[in-house]
């Protein structure tokens, strides 16, 4: 229930950290705190405040982007999968991909760069057709 509580929120909360408006409001308050300066003399203090809560504000936000950005990726993973496992000829092996080993998606990088160089090849070697010239 509580997971189910905190992944609204941070869905709510990534979307609206997001959003223009959440910008313009930070802009229109960073407007007044330098407004504010001249107030305060600049003092220790003043700068403290922005510190302070821009500070707490940044570390909160990681977790819920992070929350938020995990559970997208999860979500493509699920959809490319699905696709992989539908395609007729595609390596159902590359499902699990995520569990690969650095040095497997190493090795089966270098497979797909040699597959896009053996297209580029091919494609160079034709020659595109002449427009045939207009009446």
């Amino acid at each position: 229930m509580a997971q189910e509580g905190f992944t609204k929120f941070s869905r709510v909360s990534a979307a609206a950290l997001g959003s223009p408006i959440a910008f313009i409001a930070n802009c229109f308050l960073v407007l007044i705190w330098l407004g504010a300066g001249p107030i305060f003399g600049y003092s220790d203090t003043w700068q403290l405040l922005v510190n302070t809560v821009t500070t707490v504000l940044t570390f909160l936000a990681v977790f819920i982007l992070q929350n938020s950005q995990n559970r997208d990726s999860k979500a493509i993973h699920i959809k490319l999968d699905e696709l992989i496992r539908a395609l007729h000829g595609a390596r159902n092996t590359l499902v699990d991909i995520d569990d690969y080993s650095d040095a497997e998606l190493q090795a089966l990088e270098a497979q797909f760069k040699k597959l896009a160089e053996r297209a580029h090849a091919e494609r160079s070697s034709r020659s595109l057709p002449e427009k045939e010239p207009s009446a």
